[in-house]
């Protein structure tokens, strides 16, 4: 998906997402701190303050455009001063936004929005990371499917924002077939056929990829003229053959068991992608601080 695409996405699921936050996070009476201290006197109300948001650790930064829509949906009144972009690269203890406006919105929105700014830089943080791994080799970072739900298009252009790309956004827009798809259909054959079949009868055009898992497999791919290999926990040496093997007549795709130890010898295999499930569900949260000055 194009990234101008990506990003009305990412904003049109935010708005709901910002709407669920603040009703777990409120209630239905509020945040009875801030309206002890502040609320009962109409000049408190009108209180304005400066905040600052501090990044605690090195990272990617990714929602900002998520963190000043939460502002926003509590009043226009907060005034929000970005000194970063997404795709920043931030050194701990570094200002990243000054926020002004009322104290009271200020101290309602602090949670959910950082929530959004710490679990999205965290993925970007992550991304970056592998695809600093394999920096010098053709290999493309990819995401999976494996998801917060509801966060899909957020976390997915968190990976962006790390310098990943993003495989498939759903079961809606690419041909995956993998192992229980060849179990029902009896053979990758019959598989590959079925789902050219339907391409071409609703005048799709979507990529068909297939889940191989042994160097029999990707012959077999070949032969039917896939373009589009999965290679699914195959050994680096395997990786190596099927590379080999193919010798670019499909993109082949790594993918099973990656991590930031084994990243870089699997991209020096010459694969063309490598798809880590990690990225979005396990990445660690960044962390970052409101303080009203």
């Amino acid at each position: 998906m194009q990234n101008q695409n990506l990003e009305k996405a990412v904003l049109d699921s935010a708005e709901s997402l910002i709407n669920l936050a603040f009703r777990e996070d409120l209630g239905t009476t509020g945040d009875i701190t801030t309206h002890a201290i502040l609320a009962d006197d109409p000049a408190d109300r009108r209180t304005a303050a400066h905040a600052v948001i501090i990044a605690k650790s090195p990272g990617t930064i990714a929602g900002l455009k998520i963190f000043a829509l939460v502002f926003a949906k509590l009043t226009p009144a907060v005034q929000l001063y970005l000194f970063v972009d997404d795709k920043d690269s931030l050194a701990p203890k570094q200002e990243i936004v000054r926020l002004y406006g009322p104290v009271i919105t200020i101290l309602n929105g602090e949670r959910v929005a950082l929530n959004f700014l710490q679990r999205l830089s965290g993925i970007a943080t992550l991304t970056r990371k592998f695809v600093n791994a394999v920096a010098g080799t053709k290999a493309k970072i990819l995401d999976t499917r494996k998801t917060t739900p509801g966060w899909r298009m957020l976390e997915k252009y968190a990976v962006q924002c790390g310098g990943g790309f993003n495989h498939r956004l759903g079961l809606h827009d690419m041909f995956l077939i993998k192992e229980n798809h060849i179990a029902a259909a009896g053979s990758i054959a019959a598989a590959v056929k079925k789902c050219r079949a339907l391409n071409q009868r609703r005048g799709w055009n979507w990529n068909l990829e297939v889940e191989a898992r042994t160097l029999a497999h990707v012959e077999e791919c070949l032969r039917l003229g896939v373009e589009h290999i999965m290679l699914d926990n195959m050994s680096i040496a395997a990786m190596h053959n099927a590379v080999q093997l193919t010798a670019g007549r499909a993109k082949l795709e790594a993918s099973g068991n990656i991590s930031l130890e084994n990243v870089a010898a699997i991209a020096a295999t010459g694969v063309d992608y490598i798809s880590i499930g990690a990225l979005t569900h396990s990445a660690p949260a960044m962390d970052f601080s409101l303080l009203i000055l």
